[in-house]
């Protein structure tokens, strides 16, 4: 018993060593790999955001979180992004679909410096309420799949 233990510590432990970065694709994902390093990323998704209809909502990063436990870990962070006027939108046709909001871009740096922009495609997160919330709500992930774009693409732009 004390070796089964021992092993899965063992095995645990190593787990931080086994990840690698993101995979060039995920389906319903939209990954960027960026010539940004990691803060300049950060910078630039916070202006792509000012300059959209969307608003910053929630920060939450893995990095200073694994820092205030006295680790180190590659640039992690996960930005939410969402509207008073799309909430409101988005909850005339579906209560469910609120568990969504707000839409989140993921952060990542790389080994080699460099830092990769990702995020869901709203017209896939929100496509479980499709049926309770119909085509306004069809209508609504469309928009925020071309709103999401162009931060992503004004961040990710050399």
């Amino acid at each position: 018993m004390r070796a089964m233990i021992l092993l899965f510590a063992t095995l645990f432990l190593a787990l931080p060593a086994l990840a690698g970065p993101l995979p060039d694709a995920i389906p319903g994902w939209r990954i960027l790999h960026t010539p940004h390093d990691y803060r300049t990323l950060i910078a630039r998704v916070d202006e792509a955001v000012a300059a959209s209809p969307v608003n910053v909502v929630t920060r939450a990063s893995a990095t200073m979180g694994a820092k205030s436990l006295g680790k180190s870990i590659p640039g992690n962070m996960v930005v939410g992004v969402y509207g008073p006027g799309f909430a409101v939108r988005m909850l005339e046709t579906s209560i469910a679909a609120g568990i969504e909001a707000p839409l989140r871009l993921y952060l990542t740096e790389n080994a080699d410096g460099t830092a990769t922009l990702s995020y869901k495609l709203p017209s896939v997160v929100f496509r479980p309420y499709f049926e309770d919330g119909g085509e306004a709500l069809e209508a609504l992930a469309a928009e925020l799949d071309g709103i999401l774009a162009a931060i992503a693409d004004r961040a990710a732009a050399p």
